[in-house]
């Protein structure tokens, strides 16, 4: 078993569970690499060891259909090691198809795990009857144990024996060589995770104010010195003046104290620098390695990939091999779980569509056992995976005609299309080049769920191919989902943030360059049209206010349409933490998730595909509004409007106080009957309100609110002193934002 203390937590099953995904996986891997070359004793001894866990792993929670499978498993490993009998291929497919069995029945529910035998009766004699024939047929050919064994049969014996002594251990990991501390692994929730990312980045953010402290001493520091130059100055002309004697001593005792307190400032700078340094270098590195504990080697996430291969081409009846390159390459573990599904894709339309079978293959000139090279590398900070193989290609020609027979492109218009950009075509929905429909492929599932996967991730998909050589696709994704390199703008006195490898470029042009065609605005950008949407207007903030002579344009869209966004200014570019939003939020319309910026304030994080179809939404409805040019005086006019309902004086002055403060236009309220009223009069932004007042409380306030067709849709948020759940409760289910 893994070593960690949150595995207290839990039962006995779910350790069963853990210990039969760890040791199953060791298990399938093992007799895979059987059938590809001689067995070493190495490689028997682990699969033996995994068998043995499971079986002792099993019998402690009394799951006896795994203890009896893994045991006959364990005994024909056993066997292996002896010499007593020789694995064939043939010998394979059983003991795969027993680890599957052991697998699924672990997956089970609880109660379904104990009915297993009656649920599927015959299976496991059938299971037990398959394995056992391995180590009869052994014996049946002569091989059983030697009457006295060799000095290295003997010692393998002895290995056995030690190993089937200790009962539910580590699996074929704890048989690694090594520092033991080094190797404890601790199981830790997704969730404790990211919380402890997220007070790393709080921690980096909180750092990183000492900065700004530091240069203001600087600063100090500087005017201190013009302060004594300025005294120094000043006894030159005392010098020269009859002045009391008292009053020169004075002024003497008080040039030596600001020369001390220069002193005593710049020691103080540098010692307050130098931790200031400290303090960085160490939030930055807790930063890193926090980031660091979420990342798995490649190898991780593509253990089923061997077997899958095996079977699709066995099912197909061709030769395939596939090899995996950069196994030791890092990737975020929410990363390896997101790629497996478009791997699996990719892999299954290579043996299906672009290996030849054997007989074609020798034909060919080519060796009848394709080989499909799956490589991981990292590459310009991004996660890059290519899965190439030696098949028959893709004809491009042919390519071209099934885009214009499904009425995708004209013909004139399809012929002058490039070869990459007709391949682009294969990544549209329910497209495909088969007629027929087979198990493998043709069933309505493209490679658009690929691009559909990888672009959700924020990442690509390119593919190149010969005809007659092979085909190759390379997708790029970034090595981590928890940190992304973003575009800070600011759209309504509001900071947001573009992913950088989700936009297509960011812009600035002259405002004179908006020009207006059939009622919708426009700018012309590398001799193409770009249709112009105003940031404010998509999200609901409100019109779009240009002030200035230039645009700030984000362009976003995929390959058919491109859109340009306009914000009100560019922040910079940098590297955010990402932070989930509250689950209880639900979907947030055109924001995907939030960070931190380096000052400490947060920022919200564009969904760039919802926002898209935001805008393709509008643009169907014809509900587009211009983006305005204006004066500060025109942008003073539009402000929002907020409504404070509170039953105390005091509170609602100071809610007044800091909302004009930051813009907005401020109505109040005395209790929720006044604000009801005052809704009913005039169009409200927002409505911020208190829960406990007279006449009418907050709660029944937004029930008015959402129960009426005209205000439904205004925000309102619930504000009390008191902390207390059912109050968050109540407001949430009454409608509260």
């Amino acid at each position: 078993m893994e070593d960690g203390n949150d595995l207290s937590g839990l039962s006995m099953l779910e350790l069963f569970r853990t210990e039969v995904g760890e040791q199953g996986r060791v298990l399938s891997e093992g007799v895979l690499a059987l059938e590809h070359g001689s067995p070493s004793g190495k490689l028997l001894e682990s699969l033996m060891r995994a068998a043995h866990s499971i079986k002792g792993a099993a019998r402690l929670v009394g799951v006896d259909p795994v203890v009896r499978l893994a045991h006959v498993m364990e005994d024909v490993f056993v066997a292996s090691i002896n010499s007593e009998i020789r694995l064939e291929s043939d010998h394979i497919d059983a003991l795969l198809s027993a680890a599957d069995t052991i697998v699924s029945i672990a997956r089970l529910p609880d109660d379904a795990m104990r009915t297993w035998p009656e649920d599927h009766p015959g299976e496991l004699e059938n299971r037990l009857s398959s394995i056992t024939r391995i180590k009869e047929s052994g014996a049946a050919a002569g091989t059983g144990a030697p009457a006295a064994p060799r000095p290295k049969d003997k010692a393998r014996r002895e290995t056995v024996k030690a190993v089937a002594g200790q009962g539910m251990g580590k699996g074929a990991a704890g048989a690694a060589t090594g520092d033991p501390e080094k190797d404890r692994v601790l199981r830790v929730t997704a969730e404790r995770w990211n919380q402890l990312m997220g007070l790393a980045g709080e921690v980096k953010v909180e750092a990183g104010r000492l900065s700004p402290y530091v240069a203001s001493l600087g600063a100090l520091k500087r005017t201190q010195i013009c302060l004594i130059e300025a005294l120094d100055s000043l006894r030159e002309i005392m010098d020269d003046l009859n002045l009391q004697e008292d009053a020169y001593n004075l002024f003497i005792t008080a040039q030596a104290k600001a020369k001390e307190c220069r002193k005593l400032l710049a020691d103080k700078t540098v010692v307050l620098d130098a931790y200031d340094r400290r303090v960085s270098g160490l939030t930055e590195r807790l930063h890193r390695e926090t980031i660091i504990t979420k990342m798995r080697p490649f190898s991780d996430g593509v253990h089923g990939l061997h077997r899958m291969v095996r079977d699709v081409a066995r099912q197909l009846g061709k030769k395939v091999k596939l090899e995996i390159n950069g196994l030791s390459t890092q990737v975020d573990r929410d990363v390896l779980e997101k790629i497996e599904a478009p791997l699996n894709h990719i892999l299954r339309n290579a043996i299906d569509h672009g290996v030849e079978h054997p007989d074609e293959r020798i034909k060919e000139g080519k060796n009848e056992q394709a080989v499909i090279r799956l490589t991981a590398s990292h590459c310009d900070g991004m996660l890059s995976i290519s899965v190439e193989d030696d098949g028959r290609g893709i004809d491009i020609e042919r390519l071209r005609r099934k885009v214009v027979e499904k009425g995708l492109a004209k013909e004139d218009f399809a012929a002058r299309l490039r070869d990459d950009e007709i391949l682009e075509f294969m990544f549209l929905p329910n497209f495909s080049t088969r007629d027929e429909v087979t198990e493998i492929s043709g069933r309505g599932v493209g490679l658009d769920v690929v691009l559909d996967v990888l672009q959700k991730m924020r990442g690509s998909v390119k593919v190149k191919t010969e005809l007659g050589m092979g085909t190759r696709f390379n997708m790029q994704v970034p090595v981590t989902l928890s940190v992304i390199s973003a575009l800070i703008v600011e759209i309504a006195h509001e900071p947001y943030a573009f992913p950088m490898v989700r936009i297509k470029g960011a812009v600035r042009v002259p405002s004179h360059d908006l020009k207006v065609l059939e009622n919708r605005q426009f700018i012309t950008v590398d001799g193409r049209h770009l249709g112009i949407v105003g940031a404010s207007h998509v999200l609901g903030l409100g019109a779009q206010v240009v002030q200035g002579e230039q645009l700030s344009i984000v362009i976003i869209g995929d390959r058919e349409n491109s859109y340009g966004v306009v914000v009100d200014r560019f922040i910079g570019q940098m590297d955010l933490v990402v932070q989930s939003l509250d689950r209880r939020l639900g979907k947030v319309k055109d924001i995907s998730s939030a960070a931190l910026l380096g000052d400490g304030s947060p920022v919200l994080i564009v969904d760039v595909d919802d926002l898209v179809l935001s805008v393709e939404a509008l643009a169907k409805q014809d509900g587009i509004a211009k983006v305005q040019r204006t004066s500060g005086e025109g942008a003073e006019l539009m402000r929002k409007r907020v409504m404070v309902v509170d039953d105390s004086l005091t509170v609602r002055e100071v809610e007044r106080n800091l909302l004009e403060a930051a813009g907005y236009e401020v109505d109040t309220a005395v209790d929720g009957m006044d604000g009801w009223n005052a809704l009913c009069n005039r169009r409200y932004d927002l409505v911020i309100s208190d829960i406990d007042m007279p006449r009418m409380d907050g709660i029944e306030l937004v029930r008015m609110i959402r129960g009426d067709r005209d205000y439904a849709s205004t925000p309102v948020i619930i504000v009390s002193y008191k902390d207390r759940e059912e109050d968050r409760r109540s407001g949430l289910e009454a409608g509260a934002d």
